[in-house]
């Protein structure tokens, strides 16, 4: 019998903590108010997840050992997956213990299917006479149209059924159907030829963007962008590169976007009746009152009182498993 619910978020840190054993870390990058919307199906080998977000952001993810990932977009928005612009089609069967950057220009839906271990090998073996296995590194696939649209017709058609008759997806026959045409249709997708044709240097760089993040969750003071390069043993153009590649931004904006994030998630949890929004700001290096108001606003789109003065906004589930 499936399991199944949707679940509502008005901030990126219940949204981040929400993947199970995966690790998240958003780094919002847009104005507005985030929203974000995770429809999840529990099937007897496979989860699916539809994942819908209100805003543009950059996310640091690290997926766990214990399953296999398949990700791809659910809409026309470009997603950035390590640099590459996945077209509408692409597939991506990502690599065991993966360390990943994910980007988006504004709001978005994409999709994450995650697979018991063995699961893919025996259901592709099967299928096709070739076990289907997590590589080392994520590999980016474009199959045929077909394919693609077949994945994707499945995908929303089973999370439709999640907003409209979940009744239907809990009668053990229609999961087990559901979770079989999902399998035949992730492996037909997943013999397909990959896109991208500097794997060698996309996982070069890869490399070296895990060691950035490594450095900065291990120094939240004095973090300098000359002795980053030094601990994490590259040059200061190299690591520039790489973060235009991975972020959309250069690694000075990436340092100051993060530390704007953690401002706003504090002044967001803050009482407002008791907090003040200078010594929010000083608690996160921001020592000139000013120069932080206007960074704050023009990151935002609000001032940071107004955040304060707003408060917490609940998470609630609109259908739950």
């Amino acid at each position: 019998m499936a399991e199944c619910g949707i679940l509502t978020f008005a901030d990126p840190e219940s949204y981040a903590s929400g993947f199970g054993d995966a690790r998240v870390n958003l780094t919002i990058t847009g104005a507005g108010d985030f929203k974000a919307q995770v429809t999840r199906i529990k099937l007897k080998y496979l989860e699916i997840y539809r994942l819908c977000e209100s805003l543009p952001r950059i996310a640091y993810v690290s997926l766990p050992l214990a399953h296999d990932f398949v990700s791809f977009s659910d809409s026309a928005m470009p997603l950035m997956f390590d640099g590459v612009s996945l077209r509408g089609g692409d597939v991506i069967l990502h690599g065991r213990r993966e360390r990943l950057h994910q980007r988006t220009c504004g709001e978005c839906k994409w999709g994450l299917i995650s697979v018991l271990p063995g699961q893919l090998a025996n259901f592709s073996k099967a299928l096709t006479g070739r076990a289907i296995v997590s590589p080392h590194e994520a590999r980016i696939l474009r199959p045929s149209r077909t394919d693609a649209l077949r994945l994707r017709r499945l995908f929303r058609q089973a999370c439709e059924l999640v907003d409209s008759k979940k009744k239907i997806l809990e009668r053990t026959e229609v999961g087990r159907a559901l979770e079989q045409e999902v399998f035949h249709a992730i492996i037909h997708c997943l013999t397909a030829e990959e896109t991208d044709d500097n794997t060698e240097k996309r996982q070069r760089h890869a490399g070296i963007m895990a060691r950035f993040e490594e450095a900065l969750s291990e120094r939240t003071e004095g973090l300098t962008i000359p002795a980053i390069c030094a601990e994490i043993g590259v040059p200061d153009r190299t690591l520039r590169t790489c973060c235009n590649e991975f972020l959309g931004v250069s690694p000075t904006r990436y340092l100051l976007l993060q530390r704007l994030n953690k401002a706003r998630s504090a002044l967001r949890r803050a009482d407002p009746s008791t907090a003040s929004v200078a010594e929010i700001a000083r608690n996160h290096q921001f020592e000139e009152l000013g120069r932080f108001a206007v960074r704050y606003r023009a990151t935002f789109g609000e001032s940071p009182s107004i955040t304060l003065q707003r408060g917490p906004q609940p998470n609630r589930s609109a259908e739950g498993a």
